[in-house]
C-alpha cells in the first residue's frame, strides 16, 4: 500500500510541475500590460559571458505601458538596450543616459489572436506533460500489480490517477481560459 501512495505522490507532485511551468510560460505571454516578465528571456553580454537581463539590472514597470530598466553599472546600458533589441520581441528601448524606458505598444486584434494560439499551445504542452505523468503511474501500478498488488486495490488507484488527471487538466483549461480573456480585452 506504501507502493501505491509513492506512485500517487510522485504523480500529484509531476503534474504540479507541468501547471507550474504554464504559469511561468503564461506570464511571459504578453498581454498589453508592462510586465517585467517579458524580458526574462533577455540575455545580456556582461564581460564576454550571456547572463540573463535580471542579473545586470532591476526590471520594474512604472505603469501599464512603461518597462523601466536600471542597470547596476552605467557601463551596461548600451549591452542591455543592445539585448532587447535583438530579442526581437517589438520593444524599441530608449536610452537617457541613466535608465533605459521601454514602451509597451498597444496590441492589434491580430497579434492578440497569435498570442491566444501562443496560449493554447502552451496549454496543450502542459496537457502532454500531465497525460504522460498519468501514463507513467498506470505503468507503475501494472508493474506493481504483477508484483502481488490486489486487483481492487489497483482498480482503485487507477481512478485515483484519472481524478487527478481530470483536475490538473482542468486547472489548465481554466488558466487558459483566463490568460485568452486577459489577452483579447482592449
Amino acid at each position: 500500500m506504501a507502493d501505491v501512495k509513492l506512485v500517487l505522490d510522485s504523480t500529484r507532485s509531476s503534474m504540479e510541475k507541468s501547471i507550474s511551468h504554464l504559469e511561468m510560460e503564461l506570464q511571459k505571454v504578453r498581454a498589453g500590460k508592462a510586465n517585467p516578465a517579458m524580458l526574462e528571456n533577455v540575455m545580456v553580454d556582461y564581460y564576454g559571458s550571456k547572463v540573463p537581463i535580471s542579473n545586470t539590472a532591476s526590471v520594474n514597470s512604472q505603469d501599464a505601458r512603461t518597462l523601466i530598466i536600471q542597470p547596476w553599472e552605467k557601463s551596461m546600458l548600451t549591452p542591455i538596450e543592445k539585448a532587447i533589441q535583438s530579442a526581437n520581441l517589438g520593444f524599441n528601448p530608449q536610452n537617457d543616459g541613466i535608465i533605459i524606458r521601454i514602451m509597451i505598444p498597444p496590441l492589434t486584434e491580430e497579434r492578440r489572436k497569435d498570442l491566444t494560439k501562443t496560449a493554447r499551445g502552451l496549454g496543450e504542452d502542459a496537457k502532454v506533460g500531465i497525460r504522460a505523468s498519468r501514463k507513467e503511474a498506470m505503468e507503475q501500478v501494472k508493474k506493481l500489480q504483477k508484483d502481488g498488488l490486489p486487483e481492487d486495490v489497483v482498480k482503485e488507484t487507477e481512478n485515483k490517477i484519472q481524478v487527478l488527471t481530470d483536475t490538473h487538466v482542468s486547472k489548465v483549461d481554466k488558466q487558459i481560459e483566463q490568460k485568452e480573456k486577459e489577452i483579447m480585452t482592449v
